[in-house]
């Protein structure tokens, strides 16, 4: 429910009121009782939208969305071309080990014997 504004044009008696968007407005002053009660324009408070499906991008303009599809359209080529480079064998080799410490590659060991 907003909050509304009054101003009393009788006393200058300046007032907020919760009121749900159906009801009428105010028209008694509760000040002076008089009914040269008006609804002021005031800066208010901001919408607060709670749940689920509310985001910045729902409401972009038109250039700012064809902009961002036709980048999306432009990485998609230097995507295709990295994964056709990984699949043919080239980037991704499995490096042989050397000098490991297995039982034929002549490591001493740390170990004295005696």
């Amino acid at each position: 429910m907003p909050t509304y504004e009054y101003q009393c044009d009788a006393c200058e008696h300046n007032f907020d009121e919760l009121q749900s968007f159906s009801e009428p407005p105010l028209k008694k002053c509760p000040k002076c009782g008089k009914a040269k009660l008006r609804r002021v324009f005031g800066t208010g408070a901001g919408v607060i939208f709670k749940g689920s499906g509310f985001y910045q991008t729902d409401y972009r303009s038109e250039s700012y969305k064809a902009g961002a599809k036709a980048e999306q359209e432009a990485a998609k080529p230097a995507e295709k071309a990295a994964d056709k480079s990984a699949t043919n064998g080239t980037a991704a080799t499995p490096a042989k080990e050397t000098g490991g410490g297995g039982k034929g590659s002549g490591a001493k060991s740390s170990k004295s014997k005696g």
